[in-house]
């Protein structure tokens, strides 16, 4: 059986990220032209949206193979407006690749990803990006990562001249690399290897080989981030990209035999097949017509048809097996995040950025109210930072974003994709609640039969910036640990909505006491009572606000 390995490819808009993308897919036999983003024809920006304004708005999945090993390249955007795709990407990333801009080196966001990357411990290349163009400076750039990014950025290619004459790469690794390069290489590496560190204190050189393998352990070890370098646009530097992806960054685990577990990290509408679940397989398999357990929702669901995609095509295989990543047909009430089978080995991946904006979407006819109430249902559940919140009471149309460009980008994707033209109301700062003081809650869910839930928490507030602690000092006796586990799970939930309507964060939540009944309890009556404990706290509490 192949490698296979599921690769991310991140940076700041505008370094390249989707070019690189492009002339990957040219150089491993994909498509015939490399596509340009500036003229809309990039194949990974398969929304009329992305093509007209050429920037990546949704997460595209690409499917290559290189030196008998499949590489599923996941191309994220880099506006900082579209930050939760590249979130959901991250959990379902076996390595990456950092793309840079060598004229303009680290930026803002490219200082966001590389935070939550570290995080994740996610083995990471760093691929710096149009060395061919004017004052650039190698040596500068390269100070520039280790100052802010990490000690162990280590350049394994030398550019042959920085600026326009900028033709082509050479390996550090080899007897030929430039003067110094080599040892270089050989002293940082020596720094986390005994046996690297005794051959240069001894002044013997190890092999080429040697120098290989060592950057490749101490890669998936999350200690060195090797530097490489390249032209994208005149496809130079992209042979070696694809040799340091298939050789440095690990492969993707493929326990089938293990209890399934899956993640959903992606949402999209096929005009042939419809709903179309894309799902990171961390163990087991799923089969067409297999029912798959939904742990989010707590649902069942069949599924109709499993196909591998890549940009534009898609492959019917029927089945989908660990490790690798599937659009799964048949998962109608999935949403992005959604866990399916156990959670055990899925990673959790904190916020790379919080919406900071509220707005009101108002549809130009009135006529258009119920339909455009339906798109934003269909379109949060592909991207659940939406937030959409229908306030029947006002009959008001409410959303979240992060600024202007994704309120344009929305406001396009809703006229075209659904034919409803939608304006948007004065925008209003996104406030968060904390309790004012510790406070009780307690629920006793008991009626109507059959229910049984019985809680008491209590909260208290926490550090600025500490956002939720959770525990339980529940007795296992009276509280199921399962059912603990349901309340755990709903504590999150229960707070995106305080007193004043807004998150509740810097708290902290113990769940001091509760009680099942042996006949009456679900699962599901957890669900309900858990919110209702923690209201109930909240009102006791009191909150202020936060902006």
């Amino acid at each position: 059986m192949p490698c296979l390995k599921n690769i991310g490819i991140l940076a700041h808009v505008d370094a390249g990220k989707t070019t690189t993308t492009e002339h990957i897919l040219h150089q491993t036999g994909n498509i015939r032209t490399p596509g340009r983003v500036d003229e809309g024809t990039a194949h990974t920006d398969w929304m009329d949206v992305e093509r007209a304004r050429g920037i990546s708005v949704r997460s595209a999945v690409a499917r290559f193979s290189w030196h008998d090993c499949v590489v599923n390249l996941i191309d994220t955007p880099g506006h900082v407006d579209f930050s939760s795709e590249v979130e959901r990407a991250l959990r379902v990333l076996d390595g990456a690749v950092l793309v840079i801009s060598a004229p303009d080196g680290v930026q803002a966001h490219t200082g966001t990803i590389w935070r939550a990357l570290q995080a994740l411990r996610t083995p990471t290349l760093i691929y710096v990006n149009k060395v061919d163009r004017v004052g650039v400076d190698c040596a500068l750039l390269l100070d520039n990562l280790r100052s802010h990014l990490h000690e162990g950025v280590i350049p394994v290619h030398a550019p042959d001249v920085c600026g326009p004459g900028f033709s082509a790469v050479q390996s550090a690794l080899e007897d030929t690399s430039p003067a110094g390069m080599r040892d270089a290489l050989h002293a940082l590496l020596a720094e986390r290897d005994e046996h690297l560190l005794e051959q240069y204190v001894s002044g013997a050189r190890p092999s080429p080989a040697q120098l290989h393998e060592a950057i490749g352990r101490q890669v998936r070890d999350v200690e060195v981030f090797p530097v490489l370098f390249g032209a994208s646009l005149r496809g130079i530097g992209i042979h070696e990209l694809l040799d340091a992806i298939v050789d440095w960054l690990p492969e993707a685990p493929t326990a089938t035999q293990a209890p399934l577990s899956g993640v959903v990290f992606k949402i999209e509408r096929d005009s042939a097949l419809g709903r179309a679940a894309y799902v990171r397989l961390f163990q087991g398999e799923l089969k067409n017509r297999d029912t798959v357990f939904n742990a989010t929702r707590q649902s069942e669901e069949k599924i109709h048809q499993i196909r591998q995609v890549s940009a534009h095509t898609a492959t019917d295989t029927g089945v989908l097996s660990a490790g690798d990543v599937g659009a799964v047909y048949g998962l109608s009430e999935a949403r992005v995040g959604d866990v399916l089978g156990a959670p055990g080995p899925i990673p959790e991946v904190k916020p790379l950025t919080v919406p900071l904006l509220a707005v009101q979407v108002v549809a130009k006819r009135p006529q258009d109210e119920i339909r455009l109430a339906e798109a934003l249902t269909q379109l949060d559940a592909e991207d659940p930072s939406l937030a959409f919140q229908w306030v029947h009471s006002e009959r008001e149309l409410h959303i979240k974003v992060m600024g202007a460009i994704q309120l344009e980008v929305l406001q396009q994707m809703v006229a075209e994709r659904f034919g409803i033209d939608i304006a948007f109301g004065p925008p209003s700062v996104i406030y968060k609640e904390t309790p004012r003081g510790p406070a009780d809650g307690f629920v006793a869910y008991t009626m109507p039969k059959p229910c049984w839930a019985i809680l008491r928490f209590h909260i208290e507030p926490g550090p600025r910036g500490s956002g939720l602690r959770y525990t339980s000092t529940a007795r296992a006796d009276r509280l199921l640990p399962s059912y603990q586990n349901e309340v755990a799970r709903r504590v999150p939930e229960a707070l995106q909505q305080g007193l004043a309507g807004f998150e509740v964060t810097d708290i902290a939540v113990t769940l001091v006491e509760g009680e099942h009944h042996v006949w009456h309890t679900h699962p599901l009556d957890f669900v309900v009572a858990t919110p209702m404990g923690i209201m109930d706290a909240l009102q006791n509490a009191g909150t202020r606000l936060l902006e």
